[in-house]
């Protein structure tokens, strides 16, 4: 679900301070909802950074060509990710919301490359409770979307990718189900250690509604590049989300930009970091500025295992601590 709208930090800080934790859990999923429909989406926890690695970053990820984890942001980039490879995450939410991933690329013969992926998002239990206010049990929301991908050349340094997606969310005894695709194109010169991706997700359509009011995909449009700095430990990645809204001009269409650098001090240790402009404009409040927006991590590879660690700040709201592991099968 989004967590990024101006009203939310706001009553998300009067809640923390002044209601006690079921009624906090409660208002919360309420505040979400709400939010999705304003905006008149939904399935939001799609919009969610699934990796620590690419939450470093800012979310900036959609020219990445090594990591399982890119299936998410740009279909196009599993291509050239080395085979077998399988990459599992988990973020602690605010409250007791959860979220995990997981991503893999098999090589199967004569299939071709392939890629397999979920990502969930648990919102802990809630009380049941009648017009009386006697208890009747619990209940649970949850969201969960099922990606099967495929991806392939078309030249040397180009690759194209479709994501198919089967997406669903539940609250106590009601579900909603959609179908959906994301659809990408990727270039990777090895030689120059240039990418560039452009990716189009959460195409779609709801099939099955909460009621009778069907409600929209997030569609993102996103575009970006990433570049090893020569004769640098840099690498450096921007990127521009949400192209596909309108905007009064050119240049506001852009403002939503992303900014990240992962600094390779030696084979074994990776630091990372990452500033969303997006996330930044979005949780502002007034005049007053903080650390929305900022993201820190790093990556450790021990023997065939990486362990990657992000964190991202929302202001007020407090912080996100993700964490994953990546490893050859």
């Amino acid at each position: 679900m989004a967590f990024y709208d101006i009203s939310f930090v706001i009553i998300l800080n009067i809640i923390e301070e002044n209601f006690e934790e079921e009624m906090q859990k409660i208002l919360f999923v309420g505040l979400i909802f709400s939010s999705s429909l304003v905006a008149q989406t939904a399935y939001d926890f799609l919009k969610l950074d699934a990796s620590a690695r690419s939450a470093s970053l800012g979310g900036s990820f959609v020219a990445n060509i090594d990591d399982p984890a890119v299936i998410f942001y740009n279909p196009a980039g599993m291509n050239f990710v080395e085979r077998n490879k399988i990459t599992i995450g988990f973020l602690k939410h605010f409250l007791d919301a959860n979220s995990g991933f997981l991503s893999y690329n098999p090589h199967i013969k004569k299939v071709g490359k392939i890629g397999l992926a979920f990502a969930y998002t648990n919102y802990g239990s809630f009380e049941l409770l009648d017009e009386l206010g006697n208890s009747k049990g619990n209940f649970s929301v949850n969201d969960l979307g099922l990606i099967t991908n495929y991806s392939n050349l078309l030249g040397n340094d180009f690759s194209y990718g479709v994501n198919l997606k089967l997406i669903y969310s539940s609250i106590y005894n009601v579900y909603s189900l959609a179908f959906g695709f994301d659809a990408g194109l990727t270039y990777y010169d090895k030689l120059k250690q240039f990418s560039a991706g452009i990716s189009f997700l959460n195409v779609g359509s709801q099939v099955k509604s909460y009621y009778n009011i069907k409600e929209k995909l997030p569609l993102d449009v996103r575009v970006g590049i990433s570049k090893k700095l020569e004769y640098t430990p840099l690498r450096v990645f921007i990127e521009f989300v949400k192209l596909n809204e309108k905007s009064s001009s050119i240049t506001q269409r852009f403002k939503n930009f992303i900014f990240g650098g992962e600094i390779y001090t030696s084979n074994y240790f990776i630091l990372r970091f990452g500033y969303n402009n997006e996330r930044k404009r979005e949780l502002k409040i007034g005049t007053t500025t903080g650390t929305e927006g900022f993201n820190l991590g790093f990556g450790l590879n021990v023997s065939d295992f990486r362990f990657d660690y992000g964190l991202s700040s929302f202001g007020k709201a407090g912080v996100l601590h993700r964490i994953n592991i990546s490893t050859s099968l």
